[in-house]
């Protein structure tokens, strides 16, 4: 979760998981039912308290400083789902090599962090009206 400075646009805050040995970042495991999905698939919604993270200020900071989000963020399917992906019809690198069922949403998220002397709330966001989401499933890599 990055914040960024009004009027200037620069970061100010890079709140993640730190990276992986294997590279991979911007990635954090949630509890068990963080995330909720309608039994119709149209409406989904991830919600998470206290989430452990570093702020390292900016992208790759050599400083780190413990910190906690929480986050709600819910989607609503605004249009039927489409067919997406080429599956295993193209080679495994290619960035169609998914299948998945993709519907354009809309969502409407807020968020909130806490680290040592500082801390921020967020106005609850929406995509509307020029913002984009979507929602659906999808399939890649072994489970092609």
């Amino acid at each position: 979760m990055d914040l960024f400075e009004p009027g200037s646009g620069s970061q100010v805050h890079d709140n993640n998981a730190g990276i992986l040995l294997s590279g991979l970042f911007w990635t954090v495991e949630l509890p068990n039912g963080a995330l909720h999905f309608s039994r119709d698939g149209r409406r989904a919604m991830v919600h998470a308290k206290d989430v452990p993270v570093i702020d390292t200020f900016q992208f790759a900071s050599p400083f780190n400083v413990p910190a906690t989000v929480s986050f709600r963020v819910e989607w609503e399917a605004i249009a039927p789902a489409q067919q997406r992906g080429f599956g295993k019809t193209v080679p495994a690198t290619d960035p169609g090599a998914f299948l998945g069922t993709i519907a354009p949403a809309r969502s409407i998220g807020q968020f909130e962090g806490v680290e040592l002397g500082f801390s921020f709330v967020t106005n609850a966001a929406t995509t509307d009206p020029l913002g984009s989401a979507e929602l659906g499933r999808e399939r890649n890599g072994a489970f092609l």
